[in-house]
């Protein structure tokens, strides 16, 4: 068998690191505006938390982790990176849309999303909330203001 495309070994190496598989020197620090960006839709959501994590940060809902954000090191440059939950059509559609999007090296309702210059932070937002409410108790969803469209 010949080699791999390009793409193909990184998005496998995007799928370990975003499973924190990685040697820790292959993370770099999250971009301060991206985590700042991450934060304020995270934070903004009914009883979230956040928490430094190996690489990166992480947001729960009651000890369950609804986004991570990291960055992982690779020879042309880093890559930042958000984890999130998804069910039904969509996940199916996230998982098969290809780029910026990928399945990550764990759980079965995970999507992972790379997050370049130009990423569309209404549809990041939407994703966040989306993910929160996979697994935060109903009473809390009914708390969440969704921006307008």
């Amino acid at each position: 068998m010949g080699a791999s495309p390009p793409e193909d070994h990184r998005q496998r190496r995007l799928a370990r690191a975003s499973s924190l598989a990685l040697d820790a020197s292959e993370y770099e620090d999250v971009p301060a505006e991206v985590a700042a960006a991450v934060r304020r839709v995270c934070l903004d959501l009914p009883e979230v938390v956040e928490n430094e994590a190996w690489a990166g940060l992480q947001w729960r809902i009651r000890k369950r982790i609804f986004a991570h954000l990291l960055t992982i090191d690779f020879a042309d440059g880093p890559v930042t990176v958000l984890t999130f939950r998804s069910s039904g059509p969509e996940l199916d559609t996230l998982l098969g849309a290809g780029h910026p999007f990928f399945r990550p090296a764990w759980g079965k309702d995970a999507v992972g999303m790379e997050l370049a210059a130009a990423v569309d932070w209404r549809e990041v937002t939407e994703l966040v909330i989306e993910s929160y409410g996979t697994l935060a108790p109903k009473k809390l969803i009914s708390l969440v203001r969704r921006p307008p469209r």
